[in-house]
């Protein structure tokens, strides 16, 4: 079975750094584009960035421009999401997701599998 196990959450302190890994199980990752998301408490869920298949990546808010890097190792079918300089509204949980097809244009939900997220507080 195809799984995304997502981990890496935390409670941190503003302005400190986090590193999110996302390993899949069941699929080969060089298969697939990778997009990252979040849903904050009370907010609906966003598409933060997308990298694909040949490392192109698509910046879907720019809120995380500068902050957020995503990066793969398709040898240990796992994404990463650094996230630098922490900020209080950065507190969300942080999913995961893969589709066989290149990052689209615009945020979508139309991903083939989905991890189950990983709560970041962000918090003094």
């Amino acid at each position: 079975q195809v799984q995304l196990v997502e981990s890496g959450g935390a409670l941190v302190q503003p302005g400190n750094s986090l590193r999110l890994s996302c390993i899949v199980f069941g699929i080969n990752l060089f298969d697939y584009s990778v997009g990252w998301f979040r849903q904050a408490p009370g907010k609906e869920r966003e598409e933060l960035l997308c990298l694909g298949l040949s490392r192109e990546e698509i910046i879907y808010n720019r809120g995380v421009a500068g902050r957020f890097t995503v990066s793969r190792d398709n040898e240990k079918n796992a994404s990463y999401l650094r996230i630098d300089a922490l900020k209080l509204d950065d507190t969300a949980i942080y999913q995961c997701a893969v589709r066989r097809s290149p990052c689209p244009a615009e945020p979508t939900s139309k991903y083939d599998f989905w991890g189950q997220g990983t709560q970041v507080f962000v918090s003094y």
